[in-house]
């Protein structure tokens, strides 16, 4: 598959309360009029970013799961975002990709925000996901990991890089220049999905997810402190040809992470 529609959902969040992310998350989702592939929602869509996990975790046949594959079955897409997930005791920042069938594949969090003390009360992942779909090799990451290019970089060789995020506004300068920077070293479509509103420790944020193509060019239509969904279309077709024609990526170091 060529093209890939991607559905970039920019919201606010309710503090803490699943039910109610996941009434408004669907109210909104319902005005999508046209066929998508990929519906991206932000970090911690159910929650916001609460340091207090016990309050809203889920396991693995939770309500936000069966939530999410009757979205995907429903839309015919494939939907991801990052909530609570509680397993053996410990709680995980969990990236989850849903396909239409039902089928998930998960990501826990890498660098967890030492800032605000979420690797006192998460724990951290230790595997990347690459994930096919569509014939398109994505993969997708959380927040934190935008600053660590070394965990995006390597030998993969994915299509599409994904972050979906919780990133605040004093520091959304970063998130701008990094989400780009990825976009340019890795010869890759970049994702960045962030919420927008204030949260309940008055930390605000704006948005500002964008899309850029495998050269570092903005692709999409978002502004920040926008409540919207948006639309983008990315191409595979170019991409490849871009990457032959310049060969940027054969000369990347291949390394280990231990």
């Amino acid at each position: 598959m060529d093209a890939l529609s991607l559905a970039i959902v920019q919201t606010d969040l309710v503090w803490e309360d699943p039910a109610k992310n996941r009434e408004r998350i669907f109210k909104k989702l319902e005005t999508i009029k046209s066929a998508v592939d990929l519906i991206t929602l932000p970090e911690m869509f159910t929650s916001g970013f609460t340091m207090n996990p016990e309050q809203v975790a889920e396991n693995m046949d939770g309500e936000t799961i069966t939530w999410l594959k009757n979205i995907a079955s429903n839309h015919n897409a494939a939907i991801t975002g990052s909530l609570i997930i509680k397993e053996q005791g410990n709680f995980y920042n969990r990236l989850l990709f849903v396909h239409p069938d039902g089928h998930i594949n998960y990501y826990d969090k890498k660098h967890l925000f030492t800032l605000a003390g979420e690797n006192e009360v998460y724990n951290a992942g230790t595997k990347k996901l690459i994930v096919t779909y569509k014939g398109w090799k994505i993969c997708p990451l959380i927040c934190y990991d935008l600053r660590f290019p070394v965990w995006a970089r390597n030998v993969e060789d994915y299509d599409l890089l994904l972050y979906v995020a919780n990133w605040p506004k004093p520091r959304i300068d970063a998130w701008d220049t990094l989400l780009k920077a990825r976009a340019i070293e890795n010869m890759c479509y970049c994702v960045g999905v962030n919420r927008i509103g204030l949260d309940n420790n008055n930390y605000e944020y704006t948005g500002n997810s964008a899309v850029y193509d495998y050269l570092g060019k903005k692709i999409s239509s978002l502004l920040p402190n926008e409540d919207t969904i948006d639309i983008v279309k990315v191409n595979k077709h170019p991409l490849l040809e871009t990457r032959k024609k310049l060969q940027f990526l054969n000369d990347r170091d291949s390394f280990t992470i231990y």
